[in-house]
């Protein structure tokens, strides 16, 4: 499995060659891969390296699932994907490759109605003209395969003429905006200005902004949603100012087995990230650190969720149980 190292960027394009279940855990952990579309792709992929080094034994591959599954906790694709694709183990190694490559097509088919649905709405909030739209973390191509969630929408509006401007947060403490969204951004030739996370709420109170696009890892079955750190703060802001605050996640993010946003796990990435990063001596290294990589959002701040197959209006009393009768992503 070949994958960009999103750790080199912006300043390189590197691939990452990864041959085995413990090259693939190892990407999860230290960010090489990342986003829960990606994830869930790449854990799919992980089942038929799994497959291929236990040579199929139920008593050699459990072990290895378990490792790819709880790479990353909070993101429900990762986990959802690589039992989905586990299921096919009986089969042979071909059965569960063919699988991997169905989570694969089928990410990239939700990308493209996740594009067209967010962009028909976003244009309904303006009344067409053209958007500025803010974002945090990174939910591009690299967060999927192809599209993406929250910036593919972006990308659909500038592709129609209606994107004015992406304003994009840059996502401490491994700055995903920065290093990887205006790296995006910048390849797909649309305007975008970028700034500190801390400079979100005034950017929002002072009318810049038409829409709030964020992505996420897990929305729960009550409509909470778990998203990178951050987000919670930014649907505040964008509340007090009368922004729409719209969630872009696909289908396979919805996990209607947790109740709520109370029951998501937070991964807890510990201090590194924190008093090291980008530069050693951030903070002094003994600094203890509470580091939590995501946080969640309530349903009450949220304006719409958009997938593949529907807009759930939250703000007009939709649920995501709510009867809507879905569409095949075009």
């Amino acid at each position: 499995m070949e994958v960009i190292d999103q750790t080199m960027l912006p300043g390189a394009v590197e691939v990452l060659r990864l041959t085995t279940v413990a090259d693939v855990v190892a990407a999860i952990d230290r960010l090489a891969v990342r986003g829960a579309p990606a994830l869930g792709v790449v854990g799919g992929f992980g089942v038929a390296l799994a497959h291929r080094e236990s040579a199929g034994g139920p008593t050699q591959l459990e072990p290895l699932l378990n490792d790819l599954e709880s790479a990353r906790p909070t993101a429900v694709n990762l986990a959802r994907m690589v039992r989905r694709v586990a299921e096919f183990a009986p089969q042979g190694f071909e059965a569960v490759l063919n699988a991997a490559f169905e989570v694969r097509d089928e990410e990239i088919a939700a990308s493209r109605g996740m594009a067209r649905r967010g962009a028909d709405l976003a244009a309904q909030f303006v009344d067409g003209r053209p958007l500025t739209v803010m974002t945090i973390c990174n939910t591009g191509a690299l967060a999927a395969v192809e599209g993406g969630t929250a910036l593919a929408v972006a990308e659909e509006l500038h592709k129609r003429g209606l994107l004015a401007e992406v304003v994009a947060l840059e996502t401490r403490p491994l700055l995903q905006g920065a290093r990887l969204t205006a790296w995006e951004l910048a390849q797909m030739d649309a305007p975008h200005r970028l700034i500190v996370d801390s400079a979100a709420a005034s950017v929002l109170a002072s009318g810049l902004i038409d829409v709030v696009l964020t992505g996420a890892d897990r929305i729960a079955a009550n409509a909470d949603t778990a998203n990178k750190i951050g987000t919670f703060g930014l649907a505040l802001a964008a509340a007090d100012a009368g922004v729409p605050f719209v969630v872009v996640a696909p289908e396979s993010t919805i996990d209607l087995g947790t109740s709520s946003g109370a029951s998501i796990p937070i991964e807890d990435r510990g201090a590194r990230e924190v008093v090291s990063y980008p530069l050693e001596g951030t903070a002094p290294p003994e600094t203890k650190v509470i580091n939590p990589a995501f946080d969640v959002t309530r349903a009450e701040l949220i304006t719409a969720i958009v997938t593949e197959r529907r807009v759930v209006d939250l703000s007009g009393g939709g649920t995501l149980t709510g009867g809507q009768d879905p569409e095949p992503p075009r």
